[in-house]
């Protein structure tokens, strides 16, 4: 009897959340018939007019009121870019502390494949419904500094990306934005013990004044961070990139200390405050339990002695490949580190 009940509230719980499925398909093909009706007529359609619907290849949003005062775009992307996940935490914080608020999204429709970057379906409460792949545009104000933020955090988009980019950057000089600041991450043979040293790149030097700009040296393919920068560049807005090494052997774990360089490299360039009180000791923490890990392995207590040698050095990392762990001893090693300090992972998936 108990069996049965569990399996018909579950039945339920399904029929709901379709029936939220089929009612949002449902008001996006009426969305997309009220826009076709309007273009008919000769109606200019924007992201005002637009009010909260979603249509494919849109960006839906509600422009602030009042305005923002000289908004500068903070922008990071969870996937190529966002090496253990440092940018797009460092998104998530800055917008818990200035208590940011959603002013618009990207339907994912055009964007996304469902099968790299799937929905999140949820039935574990009273209301079960859907969390699709999406874009987030936020507002924060911030009085105690010249100018206020716009962040804007997402998973990567699959596809379409000049569309995308066009959409987006369209969007925030709607809002007045001239300065355009993208953040990233990326894996590299730095030693997690000592402070990650930012690469900046920018359109004009005066934007970084202070800090160490250095030219990236790079020709190869690129994530939608790279693809922003430049598109924004290209428009004239003031485009700044700032990119944080993190320990590639470390890489199962959110790096706390990048993290703490990509929001310090944040408040140098727009001037807005951010306490790092909290970040700071995040990025202890995160230190003290790969230190658990080093501890444990001899051969990778020499690959980060080696690393802290050439970065003390500023000079180049040499192995002997043969006394070094592999990528993959590694990961499995941090994995099972991991497990030990966490409750079980839930299931793969429904």
């Amino acid at each position: 009897m108990a069996l049965n009940m569990r399996v018909s509230t579950a039945m339920a719980a399904v029929a709901r959340a379709k029936t939220r499925v089929r009612e949002g398909c449902a008001a996006r093909r009426l969305t997309r018939a009220t826009l076709r009706a309007a273009r008919a007529e000769g109606a200019a359609v924007t992201p005002r007019t637009c009010h909260h619907a979603l249509m494919p290849g849109s960006l839906v949003m509600t422009p602030p009121d009042p305005p923002l005062r000289d908004p500068t775009v903070i922008a990071a992307f969870r996937g190529w870019n966002d090496a253990a996940s440092a940018a797009s935490t460092t998104i998530a914080t800055i917008a818990a502390q200035r208590h940011a608020d959603q002013i618009g999204t990207v339907d994912p429709e055009e964007f996304y494949d469902f099968q790299v970057t799937r929905p999140i379906i949820d039935l574990t409460g009273d209301d079960p419904g859907l969390t699709w792949p999406e874009v987030e545009i936020m507002a924060a104000r911030c009085p105690d500094a010249d100018r206020d933020l716009v962040l804007v955090v997402g998973g990567e988009p699959s596809m379409r990306w000049p569309t995308f980019c066009r959409l987006l950057l369209d969007a925030v000089e709607a809002l007045g934005a001239r300065r355009f600041v993208t953040l990233g991450a990326l894996l590299a043979d730095v030693p997690h013990t000592r402070d990650v040293a930012l690469t900046v790149m920018t359109t004009q030097e005066g934007l970084v004044e202070g800090m160490d700009t250095r030219p990236p040296g790079y020709r190869g393919p690129t994530g939608i961070v790279g693809v922003l920068h430049l598109l924004a560049a290209d428009r004239g807005l003031e485009a700044v990139s700032l990119w944080a090494p993190t320990s590639h052997y470390a890489a199962g774990m959110v790096n706390h200390k990048a993290e703490l360089a990509l929001i310090e490299g944040v408040a140098a360039v727009t001037g807005v405050p951010i306490d790092t009180t909290a970040v700071r000791a995040n990025a202890r923490e995160f230190e003290e339990q790969v230190d658990q890990v080093v501890a444990g392995d001899p051969r990778l207590q020499q690959l980060v002695e080696q690393l802290e040698q050439a970065t003390d050095e500023d000079g180049p990392v040499e192995f002997e490949e043969d006394d070094l762990p592999s990528g993959d001893d590694l990961v499995a090693e941090l994995e099972r580190f991991l497990r030990e300090r966490q409750d079980p992972p839930p299931p793969q998936g429904i």
